[in-house]
């Protein structure tokens, strides 16, 4: 089992930034993704972000240029620093931690926490 917790969400003008961060209990594949999506009220989840344990990156058309992952492997963390923030970026986010080798479809999920943008 692994724990995922996330942190940092929080109110904020628009135009500001937030950092978000997010722990692992541990890693248990050899090599894994940490991904953070959001879930806005009343839309379907979406992914925004995810980092491999390797570093390779991908963010959201949405997000590019105002969103940057980044991961410490050695603490089990994982974070999305979020600039320029705009009101349709608020949602709940959540962060995703799965297997890429050995793939074996057991993943886990935090709490989610809320990121709210004021105009």
């Amino acid at each position: 089992q692994v724990q995922v917790v996330e942190s940092g969400g929080g109110l904020v003008q628009a135009g500001g930034s937030l950092r978000l961060s997010c722990a692992a209990s541990r890693t248990i594949y050899s090599r894994d993704a940490m991904d953070w999506y959001r879930q806005a009220p009343g839309k379907q989840r979406e992914l925004v972000a995810f980092i491999t344990s390797d570093g390779s990156t991908s963010v959201a058309s949405s997000v590019l240029g105002r969103f940057t992952i980044s991961r410490d492997n050695a603490k089990n963390m994982v974070y999305l620093q979020m600039n320029s923030l705009k009101p349709e970026d608020t949602a709940v986010y959540y962060c995703h931690y799965r297997g890429i080798w050995p793939s074996v479809g057991i993943d886990f999920w935090g709490q989610g926490t809320q990121v709210t943008v004021s105009t």
